[in-house]
C-alpha cells in the first residue's frame, strides 16, 4: 500500500496533503512530493495528515527527513492532524516542528482560514487523489 499526494501553493504558504499509510513502501514517493514542494514553492510547508490512515517508524523517520530538507533550503515543516496511533518524535538534530490539531488550526496560524482551490493557485496531485 502507498500514499496519494496533493501539493497546493497558497501565497507563500505550501500545503502538503498525504492520504493512505505511510510506510515502508511509501517513503520514496513521500520523498519524491517533498521533492516536489521543494522545487515549487517557497515559505513553510504544512504537512496536512487529515487523510493519513498511519504511518510506521519509517514514515516518521521520513517526515523529520522532509523537515530537514526543507530546513537545509531556508524553509519549514509543519504538521496538522497527526495520526491517532501515535506522534513524532524527532531526534536531537531534527528541526522544530510545529504540530497543530487540524489544517485549520494550521492555516489560522499563519493568519488564513479555510481555502478552496481559486483561479490562479497552483495544485500538483497524484492520479489517485481525489478531484
Amino acid at each position: 500500500m502507498t500514499i496519494d499526494w496533493r501539493y497546493t501553493i497558497e501565497q507563500d504558504l505550501g500545503i502538503l496533503s498525504v492520504a493512505g499509510y505511510l510506510g515502508p513502501d511509501a517513503v520514496r514517493r513521500f520523498s519524491g512530493a517533498v521533492g516536489w514542494a521543494l522545487a515549487r514553492g517557497t515559505g513553510p510547508v504544512v504537512l496536512d495528515l487529515t487523510e493519513l490512515r498511519s504511518w510506521s517508524a519509517e514514515g516518521q523517520l521520513a517526515i523529520t527527513e522532509a523537515a530537514r530538507r526543507l530546513a537545509d533550503s531556508g524553509r519549514s515543516l509543519e504538521l496538522a492532524a497527526i495520526p491517532a496511533d501515535g506522534s513524532l518524535v524527532p531526534d536531537g538534530d531534527c528541526p522544530d516542528i510545529p504540530v497543530h490539531c487540524d489544517l485549520a488550526a494550521a492555516l489560522a496560524a499563519h493568519g488564513r482560514g479555510p481555502s478552496v482551490l481559486e483561479e490562479g493557485q497552483q495544485e500538483w496531485r497524484t492520479n489517485g487523489w481525489p478531484a
